[in-house]
């Protein structure tokens, strides 16, 4: 059964754009939204993730959890995913940034 998905690509090569414009519809600059099958939308991010070179994508899809979605990372990123007894939260990596000191 189809279903509606979004990915964001930012700085990913052009030939990646143009695979992902013949399957979603660019809506603003780096995501890219449509309605595709579970095959598609598989065989669409391997091959995203397997292209994305230096930059980072980013996959959600609908699925029966309790959150009623999915998400899927490729390429490095700040935000990274985790999962928290079942539950996915975004988590912010600190690499080089200033802390606050603790007072």
């Amino acid at each position: 059964m189809p279903s509606m998905i979004a990915i964001s690509a930012t700085a990913v090569p052009d030939h990646l754009r143009g695979a992902l414009t013949r399957w979603l519809l660019e809506v603003t600059p780096d995501l890219y939204v449509g309605t595709v099958s579970a095959k598609v939308r598989d065989e669409l991010w391997t091959s995203v993730a397997a292209s994305t070179g230096h930059g980072t994508a980013v996959l959600i899809y609908p699925t029966d959890n309790e959150q009623g979605f999915t998400l899927q990372t490729a390429g490095p990123q700040r935000r990274e995913p985790l999962d928290f007894d079942g539950m996915t939260l975004i988590g912010f990596r600190g690499d080089g940034q200033e802390r606050a000191k603790p007072l």
